[in-house]
């Protein structure tokens, strides 16, 4: 099985803060590091340390952003297909985490909105039956609605991590087989949390709702189970891509496994995550790949 991730590329602009800015106020900030980021590029980098063969497609500008991506990306193990876009930025994100490692991101997606299948699809003419399709919040609703159905008529398997929300979802559930959501997500999209929220998904049409709830673990709930899983311990310095990491762990638990979803994957996305979430950054925070061995072994 090959991983095809489509998604944004961006560099990640740390800033710590003591506390979030309100209207009208400015505040002061410690400079807290530059690193590659983008959801859909945290979730490939992850994916290929864990040993699956993945490929990346992610549009860029024609800047020195894109120079600095292209440097960052020739140290992972991933295969990446770069789409250079006429007249536009590449993006960036601004993470101001507070104390306690929680944070908030603004990420602009100038060159992610611009991104269409017809700039795809030569890349995904490798892809059929059986590979995996994983896509984010950060596309457009017509680029995301096309991929998605291009993937389903190829016979591949779809996930999708609806971040950043956005108004759309609510009609692509059809075309997803897997969904990651935590708390926050699940509540906007489907009105409710936790079982409840998986439900309402599955009675869409998805085949299996990964609900994950910060310290409180995380939840896999399907037609036949509900299986939930708590949080490893650990000292949280800096949650951002704590995310991605579980979800492109557990579905690469199962591949290297040839399984569908379980509880052995959600307990290595666990304990994956919870190294994430102990390290500032964000690509130099995910798990190394003898980490990662050491977890899937």
């Amino acid at each position: 099985m090959r991983a095809y991730i489509v998604g944004n590329i961006a560099i990640d602009e740390t800033i710590a803060v003591s506390d979030l800015p309100v209207i009208g106020a400015s505040i002061l900030g410690n400079p807290g590091g530059s690193d590659l980021g983008g959801k859909g590029t945290n979730q490939a980098v992850v994916m290929a340390r864990c040993g699956v063969p993945t490929t990346l497609v992610a549009p860029v500008g024609r800047d020195v952003r894109a120079d600095a991506i292209r440097r960052c990306l020739a140290e992972e193990p991933l295969q990446s297909e770069l789409i250079e876009i006429e007249d536009a930025s590449s993006d960036v994100s601004i993470i101001f985490r507070l104390p306690r490692g929680e944070n908030a991101i603004v990420t602009t997606t100038e060159s992610a909105q611009s991104l269409c299948l017809s700039q795809v699809r030569r890349i995904l003419s490798t892809a059929g039956p059986g590979d995996l399709m994983m896509l984010q919040g950060n596309l457009s609703d017509r680029t995301t609605r096309d991929i998605l159905e291009h993937a389903r008529a190829i016979g591949m398997v779809t996930a999708f991590n609806p971040s950043p929300v956005r108004s759309y979802f609510s009609d692509l559930w059809a075309l997803i087989d897997i969904a990651f959501l935590n708390k926050g997500e699940a509540q906007t999209l489907t009105g409710t949390t936790g079982r409840d929220a998986a439900e309402y998904l599955l009675s869409r049409g998805l085949r299996e709702v990964v609900l994950t709830l910060g310290g409180d673990g995380a939840m896999l709930v399907n037609q036949r189970d509900s299986i939930e899983v708590p949080a490893r311990a650990c000292h949280v310095v800096d949650t951002t891509g704590a995310g991605d990491t579980f979800m492109a762990v557990a579905l690469a638990s199962c591949a290297l496994r040839g399984q569908r979803l379980d509880r052995p994957a959600i307990e290595h996305a666990a304990a994956a995550a919870a190294i994430t979430v102990s390290r500032h950054g964000t690509t130099k925070a995910f798990p190394t790949i003898l980490e990662l061995e050491a977890i899937l072994k």
